[in-house]
């Protein structure tokens, strides 16, 4: 070792061995008279009377052991026969040697002198390992957690503010009924809460536990506060918070074991940093647990965790991996990420496949550009292709939000005061913005914030109806927001009628009710001409097959939809407006005019007869062709047979599918133009509808998804 390296040791070693000596000489040596003195005469606080231990050095080491013995002996007596509750107060003060907490207070063997608010708090606790303890049996497990048949008690409060204790400290079997303050207490050795119960609120924020720290199945029934503490090893194991437990801005040195906790409150690990691996295996989070601007330099576990509310992991750094395997979301648990970054090329999100990708949630799309195509490639990689979809999905609605919003958002760089007003800002907050967009345009939302008539409630209230684009030329902001428009009835459709390329069998769905749709009113145009003078219709026969064959593919189709749609109403209304409107209308010009032509007695559609075998045709036009020796092989489809009626679904097949039986086409002779209109609307529809397949297939076929989109 150089004689650099080993200056800074030896220096670090000496700080050690006198800061004791150093810090003990400020503060008196407590004695047994001083200790008589201090428990005759307790101070006063807001729950109970404390014995004033305050701004004193105790030594408890082995070689004062006379003093030790004392010292328990004096203080467990006092706290054991006092009347009412009384606490201890060492706050400032230093604790050299072990301190064992068990022999200072109250045995739950004798509970004399316990109020019955006490005892119920007791016995409430005592039935709850009761239950545990029979369980455990019951599944032939050993209790973990069961409270031995003694264990200490605390009455009064206890506050060790800025304490600092030199040896081990031991309160196992604790059972806190008074409310326990450690801020900013320092422990430098082993701590061990183990099976500690706190009735009230305990606060350890800004403590320091310099080596290992044991919390394992410990109870808090009140608030726990663990705000700014620095842990070496810590362990949660098996250990249950019942009210709110925050841990804002601790940090976490060495490894920490949270697997198998319970937290049925809000949990706050808000800016913690965590640079060991964590456990929460087998954790259960019944509220939101905020993990918000989070480092993660080691591995961090959530495995068979169950999350019952919001995970937040916004603005959460994460430089391994972050592991969500087998762990159970119920309705409403997401996972909250945006801003979080994946800072190293090894950083990873792990989850079950196929549903890990539905509960990640980003808010806005702007920001998270980066996030989004990490997402993407993180879930590429580990050939979850269904999960990277299902992210990619839920930017394509934040992008279709967005595009809304832009379309008919209210921009707040040309919006007069009158219509500032109308969006229900106050003439205060409407002269404020004209006033900030004279000196200088407003380039993002989140500008308003600056001005200061303008809060938080009423940005959060007014962001969703507004933009901020540069000014323009009415004309040209016109054109621009009928574009914008377009661009979103796009991105609409496609996502609500393919989950943007994310689920086949959706966009087959839609395929069976658009040919169920177009092959009834085929045959309803083909088979219903007239009643006068002479009848052109259909057969009770026939109008019930071909009624019984369309309900059938169409509730495949619905089946289809409802199953794998994300909004399927939307997808409803989506086939409606594109299935109804013009087909509707067509279809009743055409009975309204009526039909007047040669060869009315034979049908529109004409069958190739060379040839029946299942098609592939991509590249078919529904007009049979003009050539006569092709037109030679074109017959009309018989009307008098009794399976007539397929013809209809086979040729709505081949129109929209490109796939049939036979090649069925329209004749081009004595056809009325709104029916060839209708079939062209069908076949441009199918055109569309072949490519959102393609693209949809591709999408969902790993390797040809790989192939493709691999970056």
């Amino acid at each position: 070792m150089s004689l650099q390296t080993l200056i800074p040791v030896l220096i670090t070693i000496l700080w050690l061995w006198i800061s004791p000596i150093a810090i003990a000489a400020d503060t008196p040596i407590l004695s047994l008279e001083e200790l008589q003195t201090r428990i005759k005469s307790p101070i006063p606080s807001e729950s109970s009377s404390l014995i004033d231990l305050r701004k004193l050095t105790i030594d408890l080491r082995p070689e004062n052991q006379s003093f030790t013995d004392s010292f328990y002996t004096q203080l467990q007596t006092a706290l054991q026969k006092s009347d009412n509750p009384l606490g201890l107060d060492l706050s400032n003060s230093i604790i050299q040697g072990s301190l064992n907490f068990a022999r200072l207070g109250l045995r739950t063997t004798d509970q004399s002198s316990l109020t019955p608010a006490e005892q119920d708090q007791l016995k409430r606790d005592r039935r709850r390992n009761a239950r545990l303890s029979t369980l455990s049996q019951s599944l032939l497990i050993t209790p973990s957690n069961k409270l031995p048949q003694q264990s200490t008690i605390l009455r009064g409060a206890l506050r060790l503010t800025n304490t600092e204790f030199f040896g081990t400290t031991d309160f196992t079997n604790t059972f806190f009924l008074g409310r326990l303050d450690a801020t900013n207490a320092k422990f430098s050795q082993t701590s061990d809460w183990s099976q500690a119960r706190f009735s009230t609120v305990a606060t350890f924020s800004g403590s320091t536990f310099g080596q290992s720290a044991k919390f394992r199945s410990t109870i808090f029934f009140n608030k726990a506060e663990f705000n700014q503490v620095t842990f070496q090893t810590i362990t949660f194991q098996n250990s249950e918070f019942q009210n709110s437990a925050t841990f804002n801005q601790t940090q976490f040195l060495n490894n920490a074991n949270f697997s198998r906790t319970q937290w049925q409150s809000n949990t706050d690990f808000a800016q913690t940093h965590w640079t060991s691996p964590v456990l929460f295996t087998k954790a259960k989070f019944n509220q939101a647990l905020f993990l918000t601007n989070a480092e993660f330099d080691q591995t961090v576990l959530f495995r068979e965790t169950q999350f019952n509310k919001l995970v937040n992991l916004r603005g959460a750094s994460i430089q391994a991996r972050a592991d969500f395997s087998y762990s159970q979301f119920t309705n409403g648990a997401k996972l909250n990420v945006p801003g979080l970054r994946f800072d190293s090329d090894n950083a990873k999100l792990i989850g079950d496949p196929g549903r890990i990708g539905q509960v990640i949630t980003v808010p806005t799309i702007q920001g998270n550009e980066t996030l989004i195509r990490e997402l993407i490639r993180n879930f590429r990689k580990l050939e979850q292709i269904s999960d990277a979809n299902q992210i990619d999905y839920t930017a394509q609605k934040l992008r279709s939000r967005e595009l809304f919003r832009r379309a008919i958002g209210l921009n707040l760089n040309t919006a007069t005061a009158q219509k500032l007003q109308n969006l229900g800002l106050s003439t205060t907050q409407a002269n404020a913005i004209l006033k900030r967009r004279q000196t200088q345009p407003l380039r993002t939302l989140s500008e308003l914030l600056s001005l200061g008539e303008i809060d938080f409630g009423t940005y959060t209230r007014i962001r969703d109806r507004v933009i901020t684009a540069e000014p323009q030329p009415l004309p040209i902001e016109i054109l621009n927001r009928i574009g914008l428009f377009i661009r979103w009835v796009g991105t609409s459709a496609v996502l609500v009628l393919s989950c943007n390329g994310t689920s086949f069998w959706l966009v087959f769905g839609v395929g069976l009710v658009s040919v169920a749709h177009f092959a009834i009113l085929f045959w309803l145009i083909d088979r219903a001409r007239r009643r006068l003078p002479q009848p052109i219709l259909p057969t009770l026969t026939e109008t019930l097959s071909v009624l019984s064959l369309a309900t059938l593919i169409g509730s495949l189709g619905m089946v289809a939809i409802f199953e794998n749609a994300d909004r399927p109403w939307s997808t409803l209304a989506w086939i409606a407006l594109t299935l109804i409107p013009i087909p509707g209308a067509i279809v009743i010009q055409l009975y309204r005019v009526g039909r007047y032509h040669q060869n009315l007695n034979l049908s529109y559609f004409v069958e190739e007869g060379t040839l029946r075998q299942l098609r592939l045709l991509i590249g078919r036009l529904p007009v049979v062709p003009l050539y006569p020796t092709f037109r030679e092989r074109y017959l009309p489809i018989p009307w008098d047979r009794h399976w007539n009626w397929l013809n209809y679904f086979d040729f709505s097949f081949n129109n929209f599918l490109r796939f049939g039986f036979n090649d069925i086409r329209i004749r081009d002779q004595f056809l009325p133009g709104l029916f060839t209109t209708l079939v062209w609307y069908q076949w441009s529809l199918g055109t569309l509808y072949i490519a959102l397949l393609l693209w949809t297939l591709s999408c969902t076929i790993p390797g040809l998804n790989l192939l493709i989109y691999f970056r």
